[in-house]
């Protein structure tokens, strides 16, 4: 068996003091055969990342790749970003736009599903790429990208007194430097009627340096009610530096809380989901949802079976206090709401 192997610059076991979050994104892995060699994974692999990748393209951190185990195809963080010839195998429920989320745009950038909630699209990057994302086809060049061109949707928010929380998703929109987003941010504080604004990233998880005393500050300093929700999968995700990070957000009183998917191969287990809760919950993060798999083309590969996911819920409950296990659901088109399975 050929084993892809390529040699590298050596790279220090953490971010360096000198090296900010801005060059952790920067010098993130872009290319499939990289990732596949600095996981020294079989060369049969290469062919298909190539070709799922021109699709969409590898995005992963170094910090994000050095919690895999080397040689294991199988690893539950590998699986998220490793792209797999299972992508081009389409069936006829998946979609682009699962969530018929185009049908929820107001105005360029703003989504309106659920009632009293807004959602902006705060930026169009990620700090990764996950295989199974349900906005991979997401059309985020029509997003706005300076606080001029935010004004329309900002105008909407204010017109409308009946909304008490906006979310802050993407892409992620911890990828804005602070002062962009604290000048997005500062608007929204100034609509009397928001109450709560909720940010919805995966920064904390793969580039635990992004949650800088400035970040915190920010965030801590509205006049809103300020929730932090993570997205993390397996306990593998959650080492020192991220505990660190999510502790920081913490003892700033800043609530934070971990959204997860259910996903074959990589938390489809009892003990990887105790694992991930008790990993969230030893560092202070409340365990919030369990998603089903939203059928996005090109990751119906990692579904599992609504009856399969239920009954891992419930088992959890057997091993793990109320507050520890999260609310299995799944989001379908107009819903008024998340729909709970368990």
């Amino acid at each position: 068996m050929q084993i892809v192997t390529r040699k590298v610059d050596s790279v220090p076991a953490s971010v360096t003091a000198n090296e900010d979050w801005q060059q952790a994104l920067k010098s993130a892995v872009r290319d499939p055969d990289e990732l596949i060699g600095r996981l020294r994974l079989p060369a049969r692999y290469l062919a298909p990342a190539r070709q799922a990748a021109r699709e969409f393209p590898v995005f992963a951190p170094l910090d994000f790749i050095r919690r895999m185990e080397p040689g294991n195809p199988h690893d539950p963080l590998l699986r998220q970003v490793l792209p797999l010839g299972l992508e081009s195998r389409l069936e006829k429920i998946d979609l682009e736009d699962p969530l018929e989320e185009a049908s929820a745009i107001q105005v360029p950038g703003l989504l309106q599903k659920y009632a009293g909630r807004a959602l902006l699209i705060a930026s169009g990057t990620c700090a990764i790429h996950c295989r199974y994302c349900f906005r991979r086809h997401f059309p985020y060049q029509k997003t706005p990208r300076s606080l001029a061109a935010w004004q329309p949707a900002l105008q909407m928010l204010a017109e409308d007194p009946s909304l008490e929380e906006i979310l802050l998703s993407g892409g992620d929109p911890l990828t804005l430097v602070d002062s962009q987003l604290d000048a997005l941010m500062s608007q929204i504080d100034r609509i009397e009627h928001v109450r709560r604004l909720r940010i919805h990233t995966r920064l904390p998880i793969v580039i635990p340096e992004r949650v800088t005393k400035n970040l915190v500050a920010n965030l801590k300093g509205k006049r809103m009610t300020t929730f932090v929700v993570v997205h993390a999968n397996h306990s593998a995700e959650i080492d020192d530096g991220v505990g660190l990070a999510l502790r920081r957000l913490l003892d700033e009183g800043i609530t934070v809380l971990n959204q997860a998917v259910l996903l074959k191969g990589v938390n489809d287990s009892l003990d990887a989901l105790v694992g991930l809760s008790r990993q969230l919950v030893n560092v202070g993060v409340l365990p919030y949802y369990l998603h089903q798999l939203d059928r996005v083309a090109g990751a119906s590969h990692f579904e599992v079976p609504v009856t399969q996911g239920r009954q891992l819920v419930n088992a959890m409950r057997d091993r793990l206090p109320g507050y520890a296990v999260p609310r299995y659901v799944i989001e379908k088109p107009g819903g008024s709401s998340k729909e709970v399975i368990s």
